[in-house]
């Protein structure tokens, strides 16, 4: 296990600088290319994560459940034993390159989830979509696109899946001694994660739109007290994560690259931005116009990255911990942090928090799986889907015995796979989702609220939705004609 850790390790240490190359290059181009839209926007994605949805709301869900399925794949592990798992290897600067791929990847996030809007289709128990449609579709790559659904299927419905796990059976082997502590709480995740994912994308959002915002909510306001308890030492944590983010100061055992290197790898396991993974998500909602799911995801990023993980960060930055480690510490960290600061009641509340933000992780990844099953199978894909959800059960199950090394440089390898393909192909479809954002604006100038037809964008080729009747007087009555 630890020989096969390392070797992972090594190949990522060489891989992630052309992943970090395209993450930058991509964010920095959408970033010009929609007028900083991430900012620029940023009222309009709170109006619209808000709405009802739309008159064909029977094939789909509203906007903000579409938000709470990618945020419960996105609100776990990473934002608690991620982030931990940054500093210790990375040192404080990590920090500060998570926020600055936080912020570009906003315009990432925004054209990849409208692009996904814009490539839906109707399956299953209501829309579909994500990369492995709008590569085939918008590109006409089609092994490509069959290549990803494959590649995402394996990393979320197993690979990310035993790393929420593993952090959950670490957190509550924090605080309870036992030899089977690892091996119950696999069996019970695996048990409750079965209830809901053989219910579908209706009972699972149901499940998020509840479980997400009343988690995190609870570890901010935690979080919150420790920063009140140490606000004097508040200004020096910062200095010290923008000094040794840009080399004004030296850190023991974790120079500038560490923190560069491990500030992007947790930070895009965080956020998820251009990784391909959120457009799954995006494609179930039903919305007048593609772009609004476009901004409903890029306030997804800044929920995850600036709100949740800076949270988990100040938590750790203000307990100081150790930098530079050879073994990545990942919950235990965290834990310990908190209970340093507000007593060890801390430990076993946090076990309780991880556990449902890592479980509602569980059911997002699975969904997006089950997607892209569902674009490889087509009709027959009921079948499939049966059996890959009792895989998932079994790696829920077995992912809680696994090595905290192993299972982090495993998905690292293949989200860094999931995001080259995905970032190779959204470079050149995203003038379409720009073309979006163009259309989207002229109409909120006018006072008018944004609806879409097919017609407006001729350029855009094999899309199916967004009809004629994409753009019925119901769908304006449900959002309301005048803003």
């Amino acid at each position: 296990m630890d020989a096969l850790a390392k070797d992972i390790a090594t190949i990522n240490g060489y891989y992630w600088y052309l992943v970090i190359v395209l993450l930058v290059t991509a964010g920095a181009w959408f970033t010009a290319r929609t007028g900083v839209v991430q900012l620029r926007r940023l009222p309009e994605m709170v109006r619209t994560i808000l709405q009802k949805p739309g008159a064909d709301s029977d094939d789909g869900i509203s906007a903000f459940r579409a938000f709470t399925v990618s945020a419960a794949s996105r609100v776990g592990t990473g934002n608690v034993a991620g982030v931990a798992v940054a500093i210790s290897l990375g040192g404080p600067g990590a920090v500060f390159w998570m926020w600055c791929l936080a912020i570009l990847g906003g315009a990432t996030a925004f054209i990849e989830s409208t692009l996904a809007q814009l490539y839906k289709v109707k399956g299953g128990d209501g829309y579909v979509g994500g990369p492995a449609y709008y590569i085939r579709d918008g590109l006409g790559w089609k092994p490509v696109a069959a290549l990803f659904a494959v590649i995402i299927t394996f990393t979320y419905g197993f690979v990310f899946n035993a790393v929420q796990s593993n952090s959950i059976a670490g957190s509550v082997q924090g605080n309870l001694d036992g030899d089977n502590v690892a091996l119950v709480v696999g069996l019970v995740l695996a048990g409750l994660t079965a209830m809901v994912i053989f219910g579908g994308i209706k009972r699972l959002s149901a499940v998020t739109e509840v479980v997400v915002p009343v988690m995190a909510t609870l570890y901010m306001i935690l979080a919150l007290v420790v920063v009140a308890l140490n606000i004097t030492e508040v200004p020096a944590m910062f200095r010290h994560i923008v000094g040794h983010a840009l080399g004004f100061e030296e850190i023991a055992g974790a120079g500038i690259g560490a923190a560069l290197m491990q500030g992007m790898r947790r930070g895009l396991f965080s956020n998820e931005a251009g990784m391909g993974s959120v457009p799954n998500a995006a494609a179930t909602a039903s919305v007048s116009h593609p772009a609004k799911q476009g901004l409903v995801q890029a306030l997804g990023v800044y929920f995850d990255t600036i709100v949740v993980c800076s949270a988990t960060a100040f938590v750790i930055l203000l307990s100081n911990p150790q930098y530079g480690l050879e073994d990545p510490q990942g919950i235990t960290l965290t834990q310990s942090a908190l209970q340093g600061q507000v007593g060890q009641w801390a430990g076993p509340f946090l076990s309780v928090v991880i556990f449902f933000l890592a479980w509602s992780s569980i059911l997002g990844n699975s969904y997006y799986g089950e997607a892209n099953i569902r674009f490889l199978a087509g009709r027959r894909a009921e079948p499939v889907i049966l059996v890959f959800r009792l895989l998932v059960v079994v790696c829920v199950a077995l992912g809680a015995l696994g090595s905290v090394a192993l299972v982090w440089n495993l998905a690292d390898l293949v989200m860094g796979f999931m995001a080259t393909i995905n970032l190779i192909a959204i470079l050149p479809l995203g003038g379409l989702a720009i073309a979006l954002l163009k259309n989207y604006d002229r109409q909120l100038s006018r006072g008018d609220e944004p609806t879409f037809r097919r017609s407006e964008l001729p350029q855009a080729r094999n899309v199916t939705m967004w009809g004629e009747g994409m753009d019925m007087p119901a769908v304006r009555a449900a959002h309301g004609e005048k803003r």
